[in-house]
């Protein structure tokens, strides 16, 4: 049986897990440490990446649903046509009609596996130039600012647990890229990833004894 795709969200909030905000240089040893933190996941909410990346996911999704809804359509097709004719069949024939419908299932199931891969790959190499784009605007912001460290507010688990409010330096990074802070993250865009409706099982393969060809 054929299962639906999970929702597929596009990674502002994955990327801000797995974007390592790599430290500014080092300050001189018996300098003083200044710490700052930021929310990856915000700042690039309020970056135009973040809308030009949603919509070439959706773009994206959109082929891999159409492709997949007419392997769909093709199945079913053919599943309607055994079922009504299946009775009359000669048994060989039936045999061969059977296998072909289970092939025609596992297919659908592999493209729709190597969909939902595809699709994250997609989406790591469109975020790849906002996250570096972003890398180098902290790295900015923490050499002119003094800061020794910046550090990633978020996650489940973020490497900042607290801190002042003047160690938080999203809004340096924002302006440092031209954009004007907003006044809260947007809601992080939504991709839904190619899905059908389950198909009807496939009937299991005749029992009946045909004499084959050696």
């Amino acid at each position: 049986m054929m299962t639906t795709m999970n929702k597929f969200r596009v990674a502002l909030a994955a990327a801000a897990l797995t974007f390592t905000t790599a430290t500014a240089s080092m300050a001189q040893t018996a300098a003083p440490l200044k710490i700052g933190y930021t929310s990856v996941e915000y700042v690039l909410s309020q970056m135009p990446e973040s809308k030009q990346i949603e919509s070439q996911l959706k773009d994206y999704s959109t082929q891999l649903k159409n492709q997949l809804d007419a392997k769909n359509t093709e199945f079913r097709t053919k599943l309607e046509a055994y079922q009504k004719g299946g009775a009359t069949m000669p048994d060989p024939v039936k045999a061969d009609k059977e296998k072909e419908l289970q092939n025609m299932q596992q297919s659908m199931q592999e493209f729709q596996q190597n969909a939902e891969v595809s699709l994250q790959q997609k989406q790591q190499a469109l975020l790849k130039p906002a996250l570096d784009k972003l890398q180098k605007n902290i790295d900015a912001v923490a050499d002119e600012n003094g800061y020794t460290y910046i550090l990633n507010s978020d996650g489940a688990s973020p490497v900042l647990l607290h801190g002042p409010k003047d160690g938080d330096v999203s809004d340096l990074i924002l302006k440092k890229m031209g954009i004007t802070p907003g006044a809260a993250p947007a809601a992080a865009p939504k991709v839904t990833t190619p899905a059908t409706t389950t198909p009807a099982a496939v009937p299991a393969a005749s029992k009946t004894k045909t004499k084959t060809k050696k």
